[in-house]
């Protein structure tokens, strides 16, 4: 596309040196496995996000399930997550062996529904887990009430909200833990997978510890069932060159984001996203929502700009989850969305000039 949905290249333009620099730091030690590059980099990202605890592991996935499991979730348990999110923070539930309960998201930011949250809540549920989409935080705070008095933890997926902001705290430290994910488009993204669990709490960070590296603090002593889920020592290097930059690029997004509403917000037939009251949003997405979207998507693409569908298919709709019994109709908020949404470019390096022909193109598509 000569408008690309994430110029990857232009940020590695911005960071290569540094990056060259540290892989060769990395292979003159030949500390391949949980080297020095990754602590610092955990120490990094757990102080970028005003926590005690980052701990890296292989991808946003397994974040998910290992933060899931090393708060004792498991068979028989039940986890409450909104309908409207990418796959994988459902998966990360169930490869834990629980079962993930659905609720609609709120039809004008795409975040969980409260309302909805506070009817799922039954004796077997063991965890909320609310997604910062898009790059803005959920209302966690509105969640804290309905389960406080259970002792029911709030376990976030922060994959696409790093350096987002709810009421002055950093996306990650809203709940007991939080998922992160650092593929390569998110808005600290590695040159492949990797993520990573964020914590204030050092019970949970030590176990999430001993389960990515074979459930061992001692090596070759394994009291318990563990998973092979490092962090990449090469993948932390490009991470912490990128981490410096972070929150000067989500600036840079904010800039970009405005810039779009001020040349969109005379265009009929097309709703721009709003950020939620008390949130400092990150834009990893600029979702807007259109009519005939499928048209609108195939006419940006044919005039080169790169725009995408951040979800089509709500996780209640997909293949992989049939068993939990929902059909089409029982979340509609989420369904509309996913017939309705459409992602424009939007990234650091993006420019104003590209900018204006994304909004031409939008234009003359509607």
């Amino acid at each position: 596309m000569a408008i690309p949905l994430v110029d990857l290249k232009w940020q590695h333009l911005q960071v290569e040196a540094e990056v060259r620099e540290g892989f060769d730091a990395v292979l003159e030690r030949t500390a391949f496995i949980l080297g020095p590059a990754v602590s610092d980099f955990e120490a990094e990202y757990a102080a970028f996000s005003g926590a005690k605890h980052c701990i890296g592991v292989a991808n946003g996935t397994d974040a998910l399930e290992l933060l899931v499991r090393a708060v004792g979730i498991g068979p028989g348990d039940e986890v409450i997550l909104p309908a409207n999110t990418f796959i994988a923070t459902a998966l990360g539930v169930a490869r834990a062996g629980a079962t993930p309960v659905l609720v609609d998201s709120d039809p004008v930011h795409h975040l969980i529904d409260v309302d909805q949250v506070k009817g799922a809540i039954g004796a077997r549920t063991k965890a909320i887990m609310p997604v910062h989409l898009y790059g803005q935080c959920a209302p966690t705070e509105a969640l804290e009430p309905l389960v406080r008095d259970a002792g029911i933890p709030i376990l976030e997926d922060a994959a696409q909200s790093q350096g987002a902001k709810r009421n002055g705290a950093v996306s990650g430290t809203l709940g007991l833990g939080s998922a992160t994910s650092f593929y390569p488009g998110k808005n600290l993204g590695a040159y492949g997978d990797a993520g990573g669990v964020v914590t204030n709490d050092d019970a949970l960070a030590d176990q999430v510890r001993k389960l990515r590296n074979y459930g061992s603090e001692v090596k070759y002593h394994h009291p318990e069932t563990g998973f092979n889920s490092r962090l990449d020592t090469l993948q932390a290097v490009v991470l912490s060159a990128k981490l410096r930059r972070l929150a000067e690029w989500n600036q840079m997004r904010r800039d970009a984001a405005a810039r779009y509403q001020a040349l969109l917000g005379d265009l009929a037939g097309i709703t721009l996203p709003g950020t939620l009251a008390g949130n400092e949003h990150v834009w990893h997405l600029y979702v807007v929502r259109v009519p005939e979207r499928d048209r609108v998507l195939k006419a940006l693409n044919d005039a080169g700009v790169g725009a995408g569908i951040h979800y089509p298919v709500p996780v209640h709709l997909q293949g992989a989850f049939a068993h939990l019994g929902h059909g089409p109709g029982d979340f509609p908020v989420a369904e509309r969305a996913a017939d309705e949404i459409l992602s424009l470019p939007l990234s650091p390096g993006i420019t104003e000039a590209q900018q204006e022909e994304v909004a031409k193109a939008l234009r003359a598509a509607l």
